[in-house]
Order: structure tokens, then sequence, then C-alpha cells
């Protein structure tokens, strides 16, 4: 509970957002990123939107539904999936990815041309840890690089996102997906600190690199190598991520922390994917309330009428 004086959890200071070629506006009221999954394998909807054409539909679709933005994603960094590691060289990887950079572009890129063909005003984010993969897509209208390793996974990566002077999303995750379930346990007031300080080391490495503050934003990196009970820990305490200066991004859509919550109303077990869209958006009004300005969601008309209502509460104390 704050006390006298203090500045309320809730509310948001109205910032710029430098994109490749336009700005946003972040903090008036919460922008909605749709996501579009174009892979055979990712938790929620791995499969649907493998073709081209479905993908490129599904995209239009979220648009038409209000999202203000997309993030386009071909390689699934799921639980348990093989990620590139030890970064060697300008760009690369000592140990090959599940999923290579060839086949991530093939998936992706002409999903994302066919999305600004039809829609040539989209703002499209690409979801990538790899440089190669981030430079194509800016070269192919891409206004966003999203890397969930917060510029660590591969050492270009930093340095392409600067080149391309892209608005970037910086994501904590400790660990990566093959470690993640044999990860020891944070304590609940550790949480917030080992998300600090690695969003505080992102963020110096994209300044070394050149990178403006202006263009970047901090994604707290829900189920990112947090077990169940601290991503709540971190949903609690996430207001105060905004210290490090920078909006705040959140994706906790459908997240296997939320069907862990519903576990005593499925018979002990964890609500499936399919069951999660009401805590989706529950966890969703809790990240706005507690400082996003940007939220990633997978159904988009539900998901503006509740980011409507919670708009409606930070600003409430803003009357003239």
């Amino acid at each position: 509970m704050s006390t006298t004086g203090e500045k309320k959890a809730m509310e948001r200071t109205i910032m710029a957002w430098n994109l490749r070629t336009r700005t946003l506006e972040l903090g008036r009221r919460t922008l909605l990123c749709g996501v579009v999954n174009i892979t055979p394998d990712s938790f929620s909807d791995g499969g649907l939107f493998l073709n081209h054409e479905a993908a490129i539909a599904h995209g239009i679709r979220l648009l038409d539904e209000g999202a203000d933005l997309l993030d386009l994603g071909a390689e699934s960094t799921r639980p348990g999936s093989k990620t590139g590691s030890q970064a060697s060289g300008v760009e690369g990887f000592a140990q090959a990815p599940a999923v290579s950079a060839e086949e991530e572009q093939a998936r992706l890129l002409p999903v994302l041309v066919g999305i600004l063909a039809a829609e040539p005003n989209a703002v499209i984010s690409v979801d990538t840890y790899k440089a190669a993969t981030a430079r194509a897509a800016v070269a192919a209208g891409a206004e966003i690089v999203n890397d969930v390793s917060g510029l660590f996974w591969d050492s270009g990566m930093a340095e392409a996102c600067a080149e391309a002077g892209c608005g970037v999303v910086l994501m904590h995750t400790r660990g990566r997906p093959e470690e993640w379930r044999t990860q020891p346990q944070l304590a609940p007031n550790e949480v917030l600190a080992t998300v600090e300080a690695g969003l505080a080391a992102s963020l110096a490495r994209a300044a070394h690199a050149g990178i403006a503050a202006e263009r970047i934003v901090l994604d707290p990196g829900y189920g990112f190598g947090k077990k169940f009970d601290e991503n709540f820990a971190l949903l609690e305490r996430q207001a105060e991520l905004l210290s490090l200066g920078r909006p705040l991004f959140v994706g906790v859509s459908r997240k296997s922390f939320l069907g862990r919550a519903l576990a005593t109303l499925y018979g002990g077990r964890d609500a499936p994917v399919e069951a999660r869209e009401t805590a989706s958006l529950a966890a969703m009004v809790a990240a706005i309330l507690n400082g996003a300005s940007v939220v990633r969601v997978h159904a988009v008309r539900p998901a503006l009428e509740a980011a409507r209502v919670a708009d409606a509460v930070v600003n409430a104390g803003n009357w003239e």
C-alpha cells in the first residue's frame, strides 16, 4: 500500500517509443500487441498458423479486432526447447539452435511481407534472438525486434538493432528453456531483484552498442525461467521495474503459471491452455494496474475490453 505522498503504483508516465519509421505514444492508454506464432510447437497455438496464408489472415484479423501492433514469432521458446548457446564470433552459435536462422526466416518473412501488403500501416514486431533474422525482418519492414534473451544469446544482436534503428523489446530470461525445469527456486524477495538486475544488464549492453534509450521497452519475462509462484511475486511488485526508466511491455497470456493457479478447479491438474482465457485477462489487468504500457495477447477483442476498464481505473485520478 502506498504511503502519503508516494506515487501510486498504477500511475503511468507518458513516454515515446521510437521505432524504425514512427513513434508510438505509451502510457495514455494500454496498447495491445497481438501474437502470431508461425511455429509447429508453440505452447499456445503451435501449428495453427504454420501455413503462411493462415498466419497472414490471422494477423489481419487481430488488427481488425483492435490490435495496435503484431508480434510475429517463428521459433518456439517454450520450456524444454533448445536455443543456440554460447554465441561465438560476430553472429552464430557454438551449439546450433533447434531452428536455424534460415528456417526461421523462411517461416517468418513471407508472413511479414504478406501482412504489410494487406495493411501497409501495420506496426510489426519480430520475436527473435538471432541477429541475422532481426536484420532480414527489419529490411522487410518490421518496426521492432523483440529479443527474449535481452541481447544475450547472440553476440551480434545489439549491433544489429543499433544499425537498424528499430524499436527494441528487451526481455528478462533466467537461464535457457532447456534449463528451466531444473533451476533452483527463488525466494519471493529474490524475484524482483533478479529481474531488475537482468534488465539493467540488458540496458547496459544496449547503451554500449549505441541503441538509444527511447527505442527500448522492457519485458519482465513472465514464465521465462520463473517457476510458478515466482511469477505472481513478480507481478505484485512489477511497478518497481519502472525505476529503470523505460516503459513495460508485458506478456502473461495463457502462461502455465495461470494454469497452475486454476488447478483446484480442474481436479488438481493444471488448467489446459484453452481454459486460461479468463485467467489471462485477470493477470493482464493486474499487469496494467502495475505499470504495463503494452500487453502481448492472443485473443485481442476481450483483452481490448478489459484493458479499457483497467485504463479507466489508472486514469481515474487524472480528471480536470
